[in-house]
């Protein structure tokens, strides 16, 4: 609990065996975090063995492998049945520091956002932190252009560690059901969040780089940017009146 809210955390998993039981520690030393939530997506590996054995993890685990996308959709949820007030996504890969968990709860919990993104850019640690040249690269000129676009001024859309109250993700659920399973659900959902006219916080977040860390590939990132761009175009149109994509007119003729 945080200031009377219910604190859960969710892991969308892959293959994270190696990793999960470091990363389900540091989210529980927060002393904050009522339940943590793990979604397995068929993982190859002993993801369900080794998470099943921890103390304090919910393991759902997807009869089929559906996708990076279609694991959030599972683990938002399960995190809203379970009664969360505030929801924080974090990578059980370990690239993503749990300590930050207080400080996204705090800014939802005392009302400054609705979402909160832990972002990689910020504080210009990125490169440091073992993250390649050219994603760093590409996820400049995306960020930029999807400022653009969007009419925002995050310093990146792209990071995998996000908090969300539960009103947001209420109002969100026709709009995520449409979301692709794939990478792009993380780029969709920000652009339907700005839609809806929730404000995000940004906070400034070390990574790690590292074999077990989980990362798409090059040619996976180029569809993703593609992608991100063709989001970007879709939210420009439909606030132009030009177009109704399904992103944001679930439901048809009326926005959701």
């Amino acid at each position: 609990m945080y200031f009377g809210k219910k604190i859960v955390v969710v892991m969308p998993a892959y293959n994270a065996a190696k990793t999960v039981t470091m990363t389900v520690d540091e989210v529980m030393q927060q002393g904050i975090v009522d339940n943590i939530i793990l979604v397995d997506d068929r993982s190859r590996d002993d993801t369900v063995k080794v998470a099943s054995s921890l103390l304090g993890v919910q393991v759902h685990v997807h009869e089929t492998n559906t996708g990076y996308g279609g694991n959030q959709k599972t683990c938002y949820r399960l995190a809203m049945d379970a009664g969360a007030d505030i929801v924080i996504m974090v990578h059980p890969d370990y690239q993503y520091n749990p300590k930050l968990i207080p400080a996204m709860a705090s800014m939802i919990a005392n009302d400054l956002h609705q979402c909160v993104l832990a972002s990689r850019i910020l504080g210009g640690y990125s490169l440091q932190g073992g993250m390649p040249t050219w994603k760093y690269v590409a996820n400049r000129f995306l960020t930029a252009a999807e400022n653009l676009l969007l009419g925002a001024k995050l310093s990146e859309y792209h990071t995998g560690y996000r908090a969300f109250s539960r009103a947001l993700l209420k109002k969100l659920e026709p709009n995520l059901a449409v979301n692709s399973d794939d990478f792009i659900f993380d780029n969709q959902m920000i652009a339907q969040i700005l839609w809806h006219g929730f404000t995000i916080g940004e906070i400034s977040c070390p990574t790690k780089y590292f074999k077990e860390a989980s990362s798409i590939n090059f040619q996976r990132s180029c569809k993703y940017g593609l992608g991100c761009l063709n989001v970007g175009t879709q939210f420009r149109l439909a606030k132009m009146g030009l177009a109704k994509p399904k992103l944001f007119f679930p439901s048809g003729g009326q926005p959701d």
